[in-house]
């Protein structure tokens, strides 16, 4: 295919942005009762909006109204008309849903060949995706936009490291597509292997669904002599592809502003901040069909750029999150998803701590916790604590059960987790 970046001018852009966000809040207030509901409320009406700024006039979408309308009660065309559903974690236990239709598969699938080919990926390349399949977005978003691209997929999946290493060195890929904490995963094995991973054919690396640093950049880049690009997104406003860095550009990922509105906010007051300033990033979309999202708080914190390759801005590299949420091998995972499995074992006590390192490359994740009495009976009390975390959580943790009373108590607010990654 050929890749289109968009329009070619500022003024264009900013156009075809006016124009794409009159049009999604009519299509959210008509079509959406939690929109037409939320508008109402905020005293607000689509007309209103005359210029990009009038954007601000309009109420904040966040993770908890998508969890108060599960499953489908943001979205804005009927059943018949979804063609796919992808869900993240959410703090209930109850994932955020999100639809697609026919035809947001299809520009989704173009954004991700655009961010594919601002990476370096070219037609007729081989694509190795180490991101997981299933409900998660990465896997099956990285899939279809090499596809759409030209590119050869070789649908991995995660995990089964050793066979990472064998498929690359007999697929020769040269592209891969990876969390960055999995791909140093895989570059032990590698070397465990005795293989030199810069003898390898990948040449470039897509990384996203985690922070990660730029000392991390420069030691994937050394080891395997590949060019590390950073791929953002989520899927409450895409999933993967919403900005991507352009390989040998400037740092910090591109928006793709054709398809999506970025703002930065106070965290605290929700007011927006003009580019530059860091503070809490927040999406509009701009010709998603099935779920039209306005103003969705990402927490994330970071900073608008100039743009550099196209008229659209960059952003920078993510700081932190406005939340308490942790990401562990790249999933979300809040304190209080913790809690409620702890709550629903009779044996322990109402008390815990998290604690997260990175020992080995790959995050590892210690619960501890303790047994409501000393009744002789904390390892299966453990083994039941971390099956629940493992079925609903997603992640595999390590659990350690102490006696009564052994964990600290506060008298404020807890300190739930201890991260050891950024020491």
């Amino acid at each position: 295919m050929t890749v289109d970046y968009g329009p070619a001018s500022a003024d264009e852009l900013r156009a075809l942005q006016l124009k794409r966000l009159k049009a999604t809040l009519a299509h959210a207030a008509a079509d959406s009762p939690h929109y037409r509901r939320a508008f109402a409320d905020a005293g607000v009406h689509p007309s209103d909006l005359q210029s990009l700024d009038d954007i601000a006039r309009f109420p904040f979408t966040t993770k908890a109204d998508l969890r108060a309308q599960y499953p489908f009660g943001m979205f804005a065309v009927p059943m018949e008309q979804v063609s796919r559903i992808h869900a993240s974690s959410g703090t209930t236990g109850k994932p955020t849903v999100v639809g697609y239709t026919a035809e947001d598969i299809r520009i989704w699938a173009e954004l991700i060949a655009r961010s594919i080919h601002a990476a370096g990926g070219r037609p007729g390349m081989k694509v190795h995706v180490a991101y997981g399949y299933g409900l998660f977005t990465g896997g099956l978003g990285a899939h279809y936009g090499a596809e759409a691209l030209g590119c050869t997929v070789i649908p991995m999946s995660g995990g089964q490291t050793e066979r990472q290493v064998q498929l690359i060195c007999d697929f020769a890929p040269e592209i891969i597509m990876v969390t960055p904490s999995y791909l140093l995963a895989i570059l032990d094995e590698f070397r465990r292997q005795g293989i030199d991973p810069a003898a390898s054919s990948l040449r470039y690396g897509i990384f996203g669904a985690e922070p990660w640093t730029e000392a991390m950049r420069g030691e994937i880049e050394s080891a395997f002599n590949l060019k590390a690009t950073d791929i953002y997104g989520l899927s409450e406003v895409m999933g993967p592809g919403v900005a991507q860095e352009f390989v040998g550009g400037a740092p910090g990922p591109t928006i793709w502003e054709d398809h999506f509105y970025p703002e930065i906010v106070d965290p605290e007051t929700g007011a927006v901040l003009p580019d530059g300033e860091e503070g809490e990033l927040v999406f509009t979309s701009l010709t998603k069909q099935a779920l039209p999202i306005i103003r969705y708080r990402t927490r994330d914190l970071t900073r608008l750029l100039p743009g550099i390759e196209t008229p659209m801005r960059r952003m920078a590299k993510i700081t932190g999150r406005s939340d308490d949420m942790l990401i562990i091998r790249g999933v979300n995972v809040f304190p209080t998803q913790i809690e409620e499995q702890v709550l629903k074992c009779p044996g322990l006590a109402p008390h815990f701590l998290i604690e997260v390192s990175r020992p080995d490359r790959m995050d590892e994740v210690r619960i501890k916790v303790e047994a409501r009495a000393a009744d002789g009976g904390e390892a299966a009390h453990g083994r039941l604590l971390a099956a629940y975390v493992k079925e609903v959580v997603g992640i595999s943790a390590a659990v350690e059960v102490g006696a009564p009373g052994s964990l600290p108590r506060s008298a404020g607010k807890a300190a739930r987790v201890i991260d050891l990654r950024q020491r």
